[in-house]
């Protein structure tokens, strides 16, 4: 009998933390959703990574030539925590929002279909800790 209540009072602290996480997670989501907005509609791709302390986020995204583009990036519940760079394949940068007040979007528009790396990190008091960085990708129609 100990032991299954052992595994209940897991099964329960499990599920609670998960709630957790997935809340958290939903208020980010909506927070970069307030970005994508007409004229812009979503690529479909959720871009999400788990940072913990120092750790930067990596993602490799191909853009075609000929679009607007709209990167919106967010962490937790309020702006300006999550920086962003954009490179190129031979990790030129291209664009950070860190010169732009660590700004939660960047708008720009592509001549010729281009892989890029876009690279997140938290900053300020989450840096010391674990947070989402999330990033959501718009294109006009």
């Amino acid at each position: 009998m100990n032991h299954a209540l052992r595994i209940l009072s897991l099964l329960i602290v499990l599920l609670t933390f998960n709630n957790f996480v997935e809340a958290q997670v939903d208020k980010t989501i909506k927070m970069c959703d307030n970005y994508i907005i007409p004229p812009f509609v979503s690529d479909g791709q959720e871009y999400r990574a788990l940072l913990k302390n120092d750790e930067l986020a990596e993602f490799n995204v191909t853009f075609y030539g000929g679009s607007t583009y709209r990167i919106a990036a967010c962490s937790g519940t309020t702006e300006g925590n999550l920086v962003f760079s954009v490179y190129d394949k031979d990790r030129n940068l291209i664009f950070t929002n860190r010169d732009f007040q660590n700004s939660p979007y960047w708008d720009f528009k592509i001549k010729n279909t281009i892989n890029l790396v876009i690279e997140a990190e938290l900053i300020g008091t989450t840096a010391n800790q674990s947070g989402f960085a999330f990033l959501q990708i718009g294109f006009k129609q």
